[in-house]
């Protein structure tokens, strides 16, 4: 067993795929902790859109492990494979679905699977809007299994002023969901108006 921390990073096909690069470069950028990455195919394709034909090897670059989407026996699939967490950023509403109804048919939602199972964290970045009834069940569905859904909402009082700044501030509040030992990463609110 590796002495880092172990944090399984999932992205999926939907819209945002600047959230789960930023989330790589923060926790790469920790030192202690070794990333353990798993990008779907539409995920593949929304990085090249949104960020560039590069996105994928920046991405993976910082990871310290690349687990193929359909290797559904990869080490990541069995809790005997110890994590401080899993976060799914972006979270389609198919990826959402399929782990709500405990559908593990890819590498992203068995391992998401495992993490329900063994009771660890699993923070999902649910990116859609608006949202239907059949979205909002899956949702509370998720929720009562045990998973933390996190729609990638801006924190105005912040008074962000780019996009990389609303982007950032959603990384570091993801990344502190998992309760990793140090100092949180997100600017905290300090009360004053």
């Amino acid at each position: 067993m590796t002495d880092r921390i172990r944090v399984v990073l999932a992205l999926t096909g939907a819209s945002g795929a600047a959230l789960g690069m930023r989330i790589a470069e923060r926790l790469a950028a920790r030192g202690d902790v070794a990333t353990q990455l798993v990008v779907s195919g539409a995920a593949k394709r929304t990085l090249a859109h949104e960020i560039g034909p590069n996105a994928w090897h920046e991405l993976a670059d910082r990871a310290e492990t690349v687990h193929l989407a359909e290797d559904i026996g990869s080490t990541i699939a069995s809790g005997s494979f110890r994590t401080a967490g899993m976060i799914v950023a972006p979270c389609s509403m198919r990826t959402l679905a399929a782990i709500a109804s405990g559908l593990s048919d890819n590498l992203v939602t068995r391992a998401a699977d495992v993490h329900l199972k063994e009771r660890r964290r699993l923070l999902l970045l649910a990116r859609e809007t608006p949202l239907h009834l059949g979205h909002l069940r899956n949702m509370v569905a998720a929720t009562e299994m045990g998973a933390i859904v996190m729609p990638p909402v801006p924190a105005f009082y912040q008074k962000p002023q780019s996009l990389a700044d609303v982007i950032d501030h959603l990384a570091a509040r993801a990344i502190d969901m998992l309760g990793l030992p140090g100092a949180g990463a997100a600017a905290e609110w300090d009360g004053k108006a």
